[in-house]
Protein backbone atom coordinates (compact mmCIF):
# COMPACT_ATOMS: atom_id res chain seq x y z
CA UNK A 1 0.00 0.00 0.00
CA UNK A 2 2.77 2.53 0.76
CA UNK A 3 4.61 1.89 -2.49
CA UNK A 4 1.57 4.02 -3.97
CA UNK A 5 1.66 6.48 -2.36
CA UNK A 6 5.37 7.38 -2.85
CA UNK A 7 5.75 9.90 -5.55
CA UNK A 8 8.08 9.32 -8.74
CA UNK A 9 10.81 11.92 -8.67
CA UNK A 10 12.98 12.30 -11.81
CA UNK A 11 16.40 13.32 -10.85
CA UNK A 12 17.70 12.28 -14.87
CA UNK A 13 21.38 14.51 -15.02
CA UNK A 14 21.75 14.50 -11.76
CA UNK A 15 24.41 12.49 -9.41
CA UNK A 16 24.62 11.57 -5.89
CA UNK A 17 27.65 10.26 -3.97
CA UNK A 18 26.94 8.11 -0.90
CA UNK A 19 29.47 7.93 1.29
CA UNK A 20 28.81 4.17 2.64
CA UNK A 21 30.93 1.20 4.06
CA UNK A 22 28.38 -0.95 5.01
CA UNK A 23 27.82 -2.89 1.08
CA UNK A 24 24.14 -3.82 2.17
CA UNK A 25 23.22 0.24 3.16
CA UNK A 26 24.61 1.21 0.06
CA UNK A 27 22.60 -1.19 -1.85
CA UNK A 28 19.34 -0.56 -0.24
CA UNK A 29 20.06 3.58 -0.93
CA UNK A 30 20.64 1.95 -4.45
CA UNK A 31 17.20 0.17 -4.76
CA UNK A 32 15.50 3.78 -2.91
CA UNK A 33 16.90 5.31 -5.91
CA UNK A 34 16.31 3.09 -8.80
CA UNK A 35 13.31 4.75 -10.48
CA UNK A 36 14.50 8.47 -10.06
CA UNK A 37 17.26 8.40 -12.86
CA UNK A 38 20.27 9.68 -10.62
CA UNK A 39 23.13 8.60 -11.30
CA UNK A 40 24.79 6.99 -7.93
CA UNK A 41 28.71 7.13 -7.09
CA UNK A 42 29.91 4.66 -4.19
CA UNK A 43 32.44 5.94 -1.73
CA UNK A 44 33.49 2.71 0.42
CA UNK A 45 34.69 4.59 3.03
CA UNK A 46 35.62 8.12 3.81
CA UNK A 47 38.93 8.61 1.83
CA UNK A 48 37.25 6.85 -1.12
CA UNK A 49 34.29 9.37 -0.50
CA UNK A 50 36.41 12.34 -0.56
CA UNK A 51 38.67 11.28 -3.47
CA UNK A 52 35.74 10.64 -5.66
CA UNK A 53 34.31 14.19 -4.85
CA UNK A 54 37.23 15.89 -5.44
CA UNK A 55 37.28 13.66 -9.13
CA UNK A 56 33.72 14.66 -9.75
CA UNK A 57 33.06 18.05 -10.28
CA UNK A 58 29.03 17.68 -11.20
CA UNK A 59 27.71 15.90 -7.84
CA UNK A 60 24.55 17.68 -7.23
CA UNK A 61 24.48 15.85 -3.78
CA UNK A 62 25.97 13.92 -1.08
CA UNK A 63 24.56 10.98 1.27
CA UNK A 64 26.76 10.77 4.19
CA UNK A 65 27.43 8.16 6.39
CA UNK A 66 29.01 9.12 9.90
CA UNK A 67 30.36 6.41 11.14
CA UNK A 68 33.00 5.23 8.03
CA UNK A 69 37.00 3.81 7.99
CA UNK A 70 39.64 5.85 6.98
CA UNK A 71 38.02 9.10 7.56
CA UNK A 72 34.50 9.19 9.36
CA UNK A 73 32.23 11.58 7.83
CA UNK A 74 32.54 14.75 10.25
CA UNK A 75 35.92 14.75 8.84
CA UNK A 76 34.76 14.06 4.97
CA UNK A 77 32.36 16.48 5.36
CA UNK A 78 34.23 19.04 6.72
CA UNK A 79 36.90 18.65 4.01
CA UNK A 80 34.39 18.74 1.29
CA UNK A 81 32.90 21.84 2.61
CA UNK A 82 36.46 23.68 2.15
CA UNK A 83 36.13 22.28 -1.79
CA UNK A 84 32.29 22.92 -2.48
CA UNK A 85 30.37 25.10 0.73
CA UNK A 86 27.10 24.81 -1.17
CA UNK A 87 27.00 21.33 -2.23
CA UNK A 88 23.94 20.03 -0.06
CA UNK A 89 25.27 16.71 2.17
CA UNK A 90 22.77 14.98 4.11
CA UNK A 91 24.13 13.29 7.19
CA UNK A 92 23.02 9.17 7.26
CA UNK A 93 23.38 7.02 10.84
CA UNK A 94 22.20 4.37 13.23
CA UNK A 95 22.89 6.99 16.45
CA UNK A 96 19.47 8.88 16.80
CA UNK A 97 21.25 10.67 19.65
CA UNK A 98 21.25 14.47 19.84
CA UNK A 99 24.31 15.12 20.07
CA UNK A 100 24.55 13.08 17.17
CA UNK A 101 23.08 14.76 15.11
CA UNK A 102 24.38 18.20 16.61
CA UNK A 103 27.77 16.84 15.73
CA UNK A 104 27.07 15.78 11.78
CA UNK A 105 25.74 19.86 11.40
CA UNK A 106 28.45 21.40 13.53
CA UNK A 107 30.80 19.22 10.71
CA UNK A 108 28.91 20.60 7.75
CA UNK A 109 25.97 18.59 6.81
CA UNK A 110 23.17 20.34 5.45
CA UNK A 111 20.71 18.03 6.96
CA UNK A 112 20.50 14.21 9.03
CA UNK A 113 18.63 11.22 8.59
CA UNK A 114 18.30 8.34 10.75
CA UNK A 115 18.79 4.99 9.87
CA UNK A 116 16.79 2.63 9.42
CA UNK A 117 15.82 5.08 6.62
CA UNK A 118 12.74 5.24 5.23
CA UNK A 119 12.03 5.44 1.84
CA UNK A 120 9.45 8.28 1.35
CA UNK A 121 11.63 10.09 3.97
CA UNK A 122 14.79 9.85 1.68
CA UNK A 123 13.04 10.85 -1.50
CA UNK A 124 11.31 13.71 0.00
CA UNK A 125 14.39 15.34 1.46
CA UNK A 126 16.76 14.53 -1.74
CA UNK A 127 13.83 16.43 -3.55
CA UNK A 128 14.39 19.48 -1.59
CA UNK A 129 18.05 19.76 -1.97
CA UNK A 130 19.01 18.66 -5.37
Amino acid sequence: MEQNTIPAYDWMGKTILVGEDELINFRLLQLMLAKSNVTILHGKDGLKTLELFKANPQINLILMDIKMPEMDGCEVTREIRKIRPQVPIIAQTAYALEEEKQKSIDAGCTAYITKPIKKTELLELINSLI
